[in-house]
């Protein structure tokens, strides 16, 4: 936990290469990572376009087999969007929908923003009505639940 809020407060602090030296120093004294601590150190990367750093963060996650979450991957979306990768940017987003992991409205538009910086505005169209399927989909299913409860009272 102590590392975890030393590397968060580091990010917090644009003290970016610190944090990823306390992430090296775990890594050599065999401290057991957590989701948190990948979560926090590719935040890092993400907040100053380091985003070849993040994906080898990435990469050792895997390779720890450290569980990832719709943290990790909006961090990893939106750390290729703004470094330009679009292909690695939609290329997350696709796997992390394999996971069954559930995106906001931010990594939505990191996506699409990726996407037309790439000039591929015909996916970004493409993920933008998936985006509008999605909503109304869990719209009508809330609809379905608050009915369902109303017809039983």
């Amino acid at each position: 936990i102590t590392f975890n809020a030393a590397i968060s407060a580091c990010k917090t602090g644009d003290e970016w290469e610190k944090a990823l030296h306390i992430f090296r120093v775990m890594m050599q004294s065999r401290v057991e990572f957590d989701t948190i601590t990948f979560n926090a150190a590719i935040s890092t990367c993400e907040k100053v376009d380091e985003w070849a750093k993040a994906l080898q963060l990435f990469s050792l996650m895997a390779q720890s087999e450290v569980e990832s979450d719709m943290i990790t991957f909006s961090a990893l979306v939106s750390t290729c969007e703004k470094g330009g990768e679009w292909e690695k940017a939609l290329q997350f987003f696709s796997s992390s929908a394999q996971s069954k992991v559930e995106f906001d409205t931010i990594t939505f538009n990191n996506v699409i923003s990726a996407c037309e910086q790439g000039g591929e505005w015909q996916k970004a169209l493409q993920l933008f009505s998936v985006i509008i399927f999605t909503k109304c989909q869990t719209l009508a299913m809330a609809s379905l639940k608050s009915k369902s409860r109303w017809e039983k009272s």
